[in-house]
């Protein structure tokens, strides 16, 4: 039985359930070093990702030189088959998110996942950090015609999840953008891949560990 103030949380992926910078920042700097491009630091990587693989690759183009169209069409199956290859050999959970997920379920909350990562590779990284029977649905940048900021893939993947009252999780302005445009409360984390400060992301509530999230759930429920 549900004792949960909501029925779903849904969880964006990159830099929210997992840090997967480093597995990211080897796929890109793969491709930029087959396009004669010098590597970008992880560091800076951790700024660009939340729109998708391509945009991560044409945003890793332009900080090495121009970019066009044709660059990136050659540049992203490079991308795509290194980080297929190597989708997890150096991502991990966040401290402390098994936890929080384990009391989630035990209260009975349905978990799903919103992202902009391909669903494939959605599906290829949760199985690959075995999660596989964890989220009870999974929504990426390509199932629906349109991605997050748009409402509709967070209202896809809740109700994948049998639907009700439901929370988001994430890390960035497009995952507090996508709630807000949802109207569903919003938790970010301080510790993800935001392009600017956890404090200027507007969510509901800050989180800067995974031990926080019921009680900032709860509170957001009152």
């Amino acid at each position: 039985m549900n004792d949960f103030p909501f029925s779903v949380v849904a969880f964006d992926l990159d830099g929210t359930l997992a840090d997967t910078a480093p597995d990211l920042t080897a796929a890109l700097n793969h491709a930029l070093g087959e396009l004669g491009r010098p590597p970008i630091a992880a560091a800076d990587v951790r700024h660009m990702v939340g729109h998708g693989a391509r945009a991560l690759l044409q945003k890793g183009l332009s900080a090495t030189g121009d970019v066009n169209e044709a660059l990136i069409e050659r540049g992203y199956p490079i991308f795509l088959d290194h980080y297929h290859a190597h989708i997890a050999d150096h991502s991990y959970p966040f401290e402390g998110l098994e936890a929080a997920l384990d009391t989630l379920a035990a209260r009975g909350v349905k978990l799903a996942v919103c992202t902009n990562k391909l669903e494939s590779l959605g599906h290829e990284l949760i199985g690959a950090l075995g999660w596989r029977d964890r989220f009870v649905s999974l929504v990426g940048g390509d199932t629906l015609a349109v991605r997050k900021p748009d409402p509709a893939p967070l209202f896809e993947a809740i109700t994948r999840a049998g639907g009700g009252r439901a929370a988001f999780v994430g890390d960035s302005i497009t995952d507090t953008d996508t709630a807000r445009a949802a109207g569903i409360p919003c938790v970010a984390v301080t510790f993800g891949f935001s392009d600017r400060p956890a404090e200027q992301l507007g969510a509901d509530a800050l989180i800067d560990h995974y031990d926080q999230l019921i009680p900032a759930l709860e509170r957001l429920a009152g």
